[in-house]
């Protein structure tokens, strides 16, 4: 198998399992509240990055300099609040069976990209990518009145995911030192209130199942699994394959939603998905486009380098 096909097929298998984690947190509806089980999927994806460090054999020699570096800590710090609010969001849309909200914020969450882009970064959108911030747009006003009010549990997910992506553009370290620092900043303030739930009676981590304690230790590797195929995959495609794999988790929310745990589709919510997916279309038509004229400049630049006429095609990574 080439490098190109690992990376598809571990980029594959990180979105698959984004995908299928909307039917792993509903079975932990005996803990009553979704901070709960947020402080838990936070204790124990610290252990899980242990036991992938563990594996890889990388060691902890690099992390006291990242301690003492508050140029390097801040950047993970912030990327680890950004993250819990955005794990909070997805357990509590699923649990309460809105599993359709968390669907619809994966689905725009490339437009929240692209719009902090613009709006941090000076990014310039081209022609296609205005569209499909516009048909975005549209979405969440069509959903607002589809559900009665807006959606803020899909724009709390977009929103801090989106978020979360441009503060990893300042921080130094690779994947796996990254998120383990991520799960190292939450885990005492998650284990303290997972020991305070326990003490007032509140908590459940061994008041209901040995199962139930298993899914809640099992929700480290559910999240932390996941992100490190995608870091993996992320150094083998280029980024316009890897924004085509990031649909399938989405997908799978709104077919799991609809199919498997019955959310209704009025014809409001099925044309407030129709304009989603119009975004996404228009936003992938343009993600490709833009990847094949920067292939063609890149090739054309090689040439003139190597003396050879320059192949024909477009070269303008913007037209």
């Amino acid at each position: 198998m080439s490098e190109t096909n690992r990376g598809v097929a571990l980029g594959a298998g990180a979105f698959l399992l984004w995908g299928f984690a909307a039917l792993y947190w509903p079975f932990l509806s005996a803990s009553s509240e979704p901070t709960e089980v947020l402080a838990h999927r936070m204790v124990w994806a610290l252990l899980a990055m242990c036991v992938f460090l563990f594996l890889a054999r990388r060691g902890w020699s690099w992390l006291p300099q990242v301690l003492r570096t508050p140029r390097q800590l801040l950047p993970v710090a912030a990327a680890a609040v950004l993250i819990s609010v955005n794990w909070w969001g997805f357990i509590y849309s699923v649990s309460i069976t809105q599993t359709l909200q968390a669907s619809l914020a994966y689905f725009i969450n490339p437009l929240m990209t692209v719009c902090l882009g613009v709006l941090f970064f000076s990014e310039r959108l081209r022609t296609a990518q205005w569209v499909a911030v516009g048909l975005g747009v549209a979405a969440v006003g069509v959903m607002t009145v589809a559900y009665g009010s807006t959606p803020w549990l899909s724009l709390l997910m977009a929103s801090s995911f989106a978020a979360y992506g441009a503060v990893k553009k300042y921080v130094s370290l690779d994947g796996m030192q990254s998120l383990t620092v991520e799960t190292l900043v939450m885990f005492l303030p998650a284990l303290g209130f997972v020991v305070y739930l326990e003490a007032t009676g509140a908590g459940t981590t061994f008041s209901v199942s040995p199962a139930h304690t298993a899914l809640l230790v099992g929700g480290g590797f559910v999240t932390a699994l996941p992100l490190l195929l995608f870091g993996l995959a992320a150094r083998k495609v280029p980024l316009s394959v890897i924004g085509m794999l990031q649909f399938i988790a989405p997908t799978m929310m709104f077919l799991i939603g609809w199919l498997l745990q019955g959310e209704e589709m009025p014809l409001s919510r099925w044309i407030g998905f129709l304009f989603v997916w119009l975004a996404v279309c228009v936003f992938a038509y343009d993600q490709i486009r833009s990847s094949r004229a920067r292939s063609a400049a890149a090739r054309t630049e090689a040439a003139l380098a190597a003396g050879e006429p320059a192949p024909t095609g477009p070269t303008d990574p913007r037209a």
